[in-house]
């Protein structure tokens, strides 16, 4: 081994050795006629001291630079008295340098490593091999490590068992679009790289593994956000024999172990739970953020007949904060004009220092007023929004306002808050193309009790799937799923696939149904999400070591790029050119 130890690792009971130390200068310091060199590598730092006595090594470390790559001999010793770092571990000691090797040489730096002012993203991507250098990357990155062998344990422990599942697969929908990869043996047809392994692991229940996980690689063609990367890593879960709760069981378990273990953080099980309708109608979304206390109120019953606003109304809601000092008119009129560009209508009611005003308050009738203020526990500065239209625009709009507002008025708890939203809808519908959508995927089992409402009314249907929410993201969903071929064919028809494509697409599968399918069921765990809120980053690009930006490229290898017209030529494929595919497109 080129060192005897790393950087982050000797002590003051070390004093006295002589050892060999590798890795890279994270700052040089020239005291005249004596140098100082703090040596990095993702264990720590440590204080390297060079004497200008020591004529060749002290011309050594005069080259030495930002970055360079070190070799270093010397004995440990206990730095000068009032002169120890408190703050890093080896911050009692120093190495007396007696050899030093430059083993790589630096260019100049793009961005300093651990520049305190933030670095561009692009920039940062474009150099990721330096960027991961920097003690936020290497943190969550060993975050990320400690997660996946803390969900490995707790898997394994239980007998589960991991599979992998291939990455050449066959296109199916699931709700976005495939990353195609063209056979090079079978001219003309082309694989998917997988979604999810969903129908892999459906089919590993009924050829009997019973309990299957995997730490997957998944791939979606969609546009990006800051939680969305076009190839991402997904705790993948089946299990044959189960009921729903067997499975939040099973993930309250995991998530109590993992906390515990990486952030030293005792979460409270089970986790609330609430109904899709739940979801909607008190956080106005299905991925309610439970850390802000203040919820959507349904005030249709108090308030219709009872207020005159003009055009006729649908839905009252309101939205109370107990206390907002700095409210005022011109923040009244922003949040209207917000409203009103959601095409919702929004006003308010607010506590002065005597009584409640509004501009509504000669609209109300006496009698829904008085049981305004009895409801709220209106007192000084106290304010109740009140908004109302079409409830399809008033929900959502309600509901991105309490997160926005909850973060402008500091009202977000510093917490892990879990949450179970259950009850889905089995379907939604489909404007554009008239027809019905799989709310979450067609492999998602309905209610038992309302399988005869398949034939009458699909909306009413619900499915027996779950959703997994903390502080306001969706980090893993599931369902039961159906065992049975003639039930899953019926949900295929519903959809509008034809008996063609129900063959072509899913007749391996079908006919898998067929040969003793048990009843089973999982879920899928966002496992770049999960890391993006443990480490407290806001985008998963910093639980990631290469990842893509938001136009889905690799800045640092220029992914995507052109291939040469001989790779395609033995792919027996050819581009249209940018003209012929705008006149193919607008045609």
């Amino acid at each position: 081994m080129l060192r005897t130890h790393n950087c982050g690792m000797l002590r003051k009971e070390d004093i006295g050795k002589e050892v060999l130390l590798t890795g890279w200068v994270n700052r040089r310091r020239d005291h005249g006629g004596v140098i100082f060199i703090d040596l990095r590598d993702r264990w720590g730092l440590t204080q390297l001291v060079i004497n200008s006595n020591q004529q060749e090594v002290y011309q050594s470390a005069n080259k030495v630079k930002s970055e360079f790559v070190l070799q270093v001999k010397g004995l440990v010793r206990a730095r000068p008295e009032g002169l120890a770092n408190s703050k890093i571990p080896t911050g009692e000691i120093e190495i007396a340098v007696s050899e030093l090797t430059i083993l790589s040489e630096s260019k100049p730096l793009p961005f300093e490593i651990e520049e305190k002012n933030e670095t561009d993203e692009s920039l940062r991507l474009r150099y990721r091999y330096l960027d991961l250098r920097r003690t936020r990357m290497q943190k969550n990155l060993i975050l990320r490590h400690q997660i996946c062998q803390v969900v490995r344990r707790y898997l394994s422990e239980r007998q589960f068992i991991e599979v992998e599942t291939p990455f050449l697969t066959k296109s199916t929908p699931e709700g976005a679009r495939d990353f195609l990869v063209p056979s090079r043996l079978n001219e003309g047809n082309f694989y998917a790289l997988p979604q999810s392994p969903q129908l892999f692991k459906q089919i590993l229940m009924i050829a009997g593994y019973d309990r299957y996980f995997q730490i997957a690689k998944c791939f979606r063609d969609e546009d990006l956000r800051a939680d969305r990367q076009p190839e991402f890593s997904q705790v993948d879960i089946e299990m044959s024999f189960v009921e729903r709760e067997d499975i939040l069981e099973l993930i309250e378990g995991m998530m109590k172990k993992l906390f515990h273990e990486v952030l030293g953080i005792n979460l409270e099980i089970p986790f609330p739970k609430m109904s899709y309708d739940e979801a909607m109608n008190r956080y106005g979304c299905d991925k309610p953020d439970l850390r802000i206390s203040c919820v959507i109120d349904d005030l249709s019953l108090l308030l219709e007949d009872k207020i005159e606003v003009g055009a006729k109304t649908d839905s009252w809601k309101g939205l109370f904060f107990q206390e907002w000092k700095s409210f005022s008119r011109k923040k009244a009129d922003l949040l209207s004009q917000m409203a009103k560009n959601a095409g919702v209508s929004l006003s308010y009611l607010k506590q002065g220092k005597q009584e409640v005003i509004s501009p509504l308050k000669n609209k109300i009738s006496e009698v829904a007023w008085r049981k305004l203020l009895e409801k709220y526990p209106f007192q000084e500065d106290s304010l109740l929004l009140l908004a109302w239209g079409e409830s399809q625009k008033v929900l959502p709009f309600l509901g991105n306002l309490r997160i926005n507002l909850g973060e402008e008025q500091n009202l977000i708890q510093n917490q892990f808050k879990f949450c179970w939203v259950l009850d889905f809808p089995l379907f939604e519908w489909n404007v554009e193309e008239h027809r019905w959508d799989s709310m979450h995927h067609p492999f998602t089992a309905p209610c038992l009790d309302q399988l005869n409402q398949l034939n009458v009314d699909p909306s009413q249907v619900k499915a027996q799937a779950y959703d997994i929410v903390l502080n306001g993201f969706e980090i893993g969903g599931g369902s039961i799923r159906i065992h049975r071929s003639d039930l899953q064919e019926k949900i295929f028809q519903l959809l509008n696939l034809s008996e063609v494509e129900i063959q072509q697409k899913f007749g391996y599968f079908i006919e898998a149904l067929q040969y003793g399918c048990p009843p089973h069921g999982g879920i899928a765990l966002g496992l770049d999400r999960i890391v993006m809120l443990m480490s407290g980053e806001s985008s998963i690009r910093e639980t990631m070591a290469f990842p893509k930006t938001q136009k889905g490229t690799c800045l640092m290898s220029g992914a995507p790029s052109p291939v040469s017209d001989d790779q395609l030529m033995v792919l027996g494929i050819q581009l249209r050119k940018k003209q012929e595919s705008q006149i193919v497109k607008e045609g």
